[in-house]
């Protein structure tokens, strides 16, 4: 995991410094609380936030991971490879690898998400679906940062990474060939 002290981070209230006092009411269930109506959605349900990466690359890769000498995780991943295919035709669905390949220290297959809908149905459904099998959700986000590629990359693929299942190590070190 990348040190989290090696990055700056953007108050999350940047926009609400000057928003009136949120009420302590709580809801009905009495944990939780009332918050203000505002009468508008957040646009983060219409398009991923920046830097997220909103064009050709996708938002989000999912890397299902498999261990390649294990008979029965092979043939659960090319399973439910099919599977997504055939329920999520959209989605950019890439090579059943049957080797680690690039920073991946295991066999996997790649899924892009390209909208907010798609991660919201996709990563829930890949939550109950994916069986024995670890995935690593990763952003992917645009130049809008002071990082180098490579270390864009490393920060995606780390401090910024979702895992569902087992943690694998990441092979970050291929990332800083990219500068």
């Amino acid at each position: 995991m990348s040190d989290p002290s090696a990055y700056t981070y953007p108050s999350p209230l940047a926009g609400y410094e000057n928003a009136a006092p949120l009420p302590d009411e709580r809801a009905e269930d009495g944990k939780s609380f009332r918050n203000p109506e505002t009468g508008v959605l957040s646009s983060a349900y219409d398009k991923f936030i920046d830097p997220l990466e909103n064009g050709r690359r996708g938002a989000f890769d999912i890397h299902v991971y498999y261990f390649q000498s294990n008979a029965e995780q092979t043939k659960y991943a090319r399973e439910l490879w099919e599977r997504i295919r055939r329920e999520f035709p959209e989605l950019r669905i890439y090579t059943l690898w049957d080797k680690p390949v690039g920073p991946h220290p295991v066999a996997m297959f790649e899924v892009n998400l390209f909208t907010p809908a798609q991660f919201g149905a996709f990563i829930p459904w890949l939550a109950i679906w994916r069986g024995p099998l670890s995935a690593l959700v990763h952003p992917n986000t645009s130049d809008k940062d002071d990082l180098s590629p490579g270390a864009r990359e490393a920060r995606n693929h780390t401090q910024r990474a979702i895992w569902m299942g087992e943690r694998y190590p990441i092979d970050t070190g291929l990332f800083k060939r990219f500068g």
